[in-house]
């Protein structure tokens, strides 16, 4: 089995009853729309991961422990699979660790964010770093299409807010104005240098962060199924993500859509995206 951060752990620090930290691979490739490869995504993060240092944003998040379960089976209909990760985002959150799912398409974050919201029955707010605001109504037919993952969400009552959108329909639009959707977009957030942004006082203090990898502009991140010129650079959105946190408490997070290209630079940044989130998380809490 492949482990996160394997060459730095302690034999302590990847016990499954200590870890804080629980990863969970999930290769899901059912839905993509233009670019293919996401099913290669949580194995290449996770060989990436071991090229990281202990040290990160002044922290030592693995010293909480992380485990790495095995994949997530992603066979079968999509609504069983979104069910078996919700059970084990869930089982975690239950057992007092914070769960970390690694994709695979965006589609993933239904499943791991109900299971995270039956097991804490509070209010849950999502932090999306996106390129997209993934609201469509069942796209091309599929209501678990990646690109209508966020939808499914805010029907279920999830707070969204979003950054780095820059490709969106006119229905989204509307989406966003029904569903209440906070949102501040790449080109005001590029354009005016933009690394921390305030979430609205009544936006739930218990948050999920979805981090979709296209979020990030090309130049810093072109192994991605569905790249958009105009994103946002990579501490931009590290940065974005910390202060959303500042007064808030993280409760499970996403990395996903890393469709590896065969340059082990991406894969490298998808994995220091998510250890730089555990630090955030550990902070937050």
């Amino acid at each position: 089995m492949s482990i996160f951060l394997d060459s730095e752990l302690s034999a302590e620090e990847r016990l499954e009853e200590k870890a804080f930290f629980t990863v969970i691979p999930v290769p899901l490739e059912r839905t993509v729309s233009y670019g293919s490869g996401t099913a290669k995504g949580p194995e290449a993060i996770i060989e990436a991961s071991n090229e990281l240092e202990r040290l990160c944003a002044d922290s030592f998040p693995c010293e909480k422990g992380i485990f790495t379960q095995d994949a997530l089976d992603c066979e079968g209909p999509l609504p069983e699979v979104m069910e078996r990760l919700a059970q084990r985002t869930e089982t975690a959150v239950k057992a007092g660790k914070l769960p970390v799912t690694l994709g695979g398409e965006h589609s993933l974050s239904y499943g791991a964010v109900m299971g995270v919201a039956r097991a804490l029955n509070k209010p849950v707010g999502i932090v999306q770093i996106d390129a997209h605001a993934d609201l469509r109504i069942a796209y091309q037919g599929n209501p678990h299409s990646h690109a209508s993952v966020m939808n499914l969400l805010a029907e279920e009552g999830i707070k969204l807010a979003q950054f780095g959108v820059r490709a969106l329909c006119e229905q989204e639009s509307r989406s966003r104005e029904k569903f209440g959707v906070f949102f501040e977009d790449a080109e005001d957030l590029v354009s005016g240098n933009m690394h921390a942004v305030d979430l609205p006082v009544d936006f739930p203090e218990l948050i999920y962060i979805s981090f979709d990898v296209d979020g990030l502009d090309p130049s810093q991140m072109p192994a991605t199924g569905t790249p958009v010129p105009g994103g946002l650079s990579y501490y931009q959105a590290l940065h974005l993500v910390e202060h959303a946190l500042v007064g808030r408490r993280c409760v499970g997070m996403d990395i996903v859509e890393l469709a590896p290209d065969g340059n082990s630079a991406w894969d490298f940044t998808a994995a220091q995206i998510t250890y730089r989130m555990m630090a955030a998380a550990l902070k937050s809490r």
